[in-house]
């Protein structure tokens, strides 16, 4: 349809101008060729693209089939790998099931053979069996043809001899057995001493105390004689107001330019001391002042006694104790045993105390409680009836103290049976307070008189021969007869005379008795 408008536009350009008729007609004839030329072109191009398209045809069908090839390769590779490799397990499963059959066999055949050696071992224990049975059955055979024998040669029947016999081992034996027996006693005696000498050794390194000082001054110096008469006053009226609002008695003439303070209660001999400094040193000395200065000293050593029990108690850290307690406490510090002041002896057996139940796993709290408060009856006024153990035990009950307090308070001078291990550590913390070097002043007759009651007692014994105290009066050394006493007898001695000096002696810490036997033999060569 292009081509023929394109002639006709041609036809009607040559018809309009002559001229242009050849130029026309080459233009068609050009049209013409380039349209057949163009199909040929279009043809070859069609083969040579068939011709492409056939080779690529045939290239990619044989790279289809080379990577077909390989990868039939790669599966067949695979395959033989995975086929070798369950070879190999098969074969592994193979050799260790072959090895559990032959461990299986070997077992059976261990156990076949044990049991065979089993058998064998009862078949041979039976055989010893039956000849032990046989022996056994001989001896009792001969052993009654000897009974008999023995019967007719001694004369006696079985029992008759066996009685003999026993006897005779029994004497045989009687001083082993002694020797062994007191071997064994001596032995747990050493060990519970040698155990409790460490534990208060432990706790008395631990302990760290001061001193005692002397009694609480009782005696009051005067600057002046001239201050004598102020304090007797006109017709003695000074003095007796003083004794009166006091409760204690003015020794004035014993000694010159000093008054002595005398009372069996220590609390007013230090109200009365203080009193009476604060009226010589005011100078003005009349019943009116006297009065005055009185009731200041009883308002101040009240202070100080709530003090000194507050102090005692924060000192070892107890917490709960009644108000009316620690004012009892506090009284003690104006209290002295043998120059030992009550209050910080007390102290000293609450720490002792405290230290001995750590060591022994019990629990120090109790411990220290019960030491503080063991002797707070010596406080208590002589209203009361009773030792100081008794009237302090009653007196923390009253005031909600424990019964394990109570009673180790009451038991600690063995008035009553202790009911707990804490009794027993107050006893043993008060004689280790009492008795350390410097705690307590006693008077020369009476430790006089206490060695000689202890020698006494040792002499009054049958066979004893001489008795000595020695580490004052820690130790008795007790020399016996020996023709008269034995080694047993020595012992029951010693175990007799620590028995009577327990019941009849008063003494301080604990007594070490010896008993003393020995023979001495003499030859002169001449």
């Amino acid at each position: 349809m292009e081509s023929t408008s394109d002639a006709d536009y041609v036809l009607l350009i040559a018809a309009s101008d002559p001229n242009a008729w050849s130029l026309a007609v080459a233009l068609v004839v050009g049209f013409l060729l380039g349209v057949v030329l163009l199909k040929a072109l279009s043809k070859r191009h069609r083969k040579q693209l068939g011709e492409q398209a056939e080779q690529a045809v045939v290239v990619a069908k044989r790279e289809a089939a080379v990577a077909a090839q390989e990868h039939r390769q790669q599966v067949d590779k695979e395959l033989a790998a995975r086929e070798a490799e369950f070879a190999r397990e098969k074969d592994r499963h193979q050799i260790e099931t072959d090895v559990q059959l032959r461990e299986i066999r070997a077992h059976e055949e261990s156990l076949g053979a044990l049991d065979f050696e089993l058998q064998q071992k009862r078949e041979r224990l039976n055989r010893e069996n039956d000849a032990i049975k046989q022996a056994r059955e001989a001896l009792r055979e001969k052993s009654r043809n000897l009974r008999k024998k023995l019967e007719k040669l001694a004369g006696m029947d079985a029992e008759e001899i066996a009685s003999a016999l026993r006897e005779e081992v029994q004497i045989d034996c009687q001083d082993e057995l002694r020797a062994m027996r007191r071997q064994l006693v001596e032995r747990s005696e050493q060990d519970v001493q040698n155990e409790a000498r460490r534990m208060l050794v432990a706790a008395m390194q631990r302990l760290s105390s001061r001193p005692n000082n002397d009694l609480t001054a009782t005696i009051v110096q005067l600057p002046t004689e001239e201050m004598k008469g102020r304090i007797i006053g006109r017709e003695g009226r000074n003095i007796k107001s003083f004794e009166a609002s006091t409760g204690v008695t003015l020794l004035i003439d014993e000694s010159p330019q000093m008054v002595l303070i005398s009372s069996f209660d220590p609390v007013r001999r230090e109200v009365a001391r203080v009193a009476l400094e604060g009226l010589i040193q005011d100078g003005r000395i009349h019943p009116a002042n006297i009065e005055e200065f009185v009731q200041t000293a009883q308002e101040e050593i009240e202070l100080k006694v709530e003090q000194a029990g507050e102090e005692a108690v924060a000192q070892l850290s107890i917490n709960g104790l009644h108000p009316e307690v620690i004012k009892l406490l506090g009284r003690m510090k104006y209290r002295f045993s043998y120059t030992q002041n009550a209050l910080d002896h007390s102290i000293e057996v609450g720490f002792l105390c405290s230290m001995l139940a750590s060591e022994l796993g019990l629990d120090p709290a109790i411990a220290k409680r019960a030491g503080l408060l063991h002797d707070i009856g010596k406080a208590i006024e002589s209203d009361y009836e009773g030792s100081h153990a008794a009237m302090g035990a009653d007196f923390i009950k009253r005031h909600g103290e424990t019964p394990t307090v109570v009673n180790a308070v009451a038991a600690h001078h063995e008035e009553v049976p202790p009911e707990s291990v804490y009794a027993g550590l107050v006893i043993l913390a008060d004689t280790v307070s009492a008795v350390r070097p410097g705690a307590r002043a006693e008077s020369m007759s009476s430790y006089i008189q206490r060695l000689d009651r202890l020698e006494g007692l040792a002499k009054s014994i049958d066979g004893v021969r001489q008795a000595y105290a020695i580490q004052a009066g820690r130790e008795v050394r007790v020399v016996v007869n020996p023709n008269v006493v034995s080694d047993d007898r020595a012992s029951e001695i010693a175990k007799e005379l620590r028995q009577r000096v327990e019941a009849e002696l008063q003494y301080p810490s604990t007594i070490r008795i010896t008993v003393i036997r020995e023979n001495r033999y003499t030859e002169t060569a001449t």
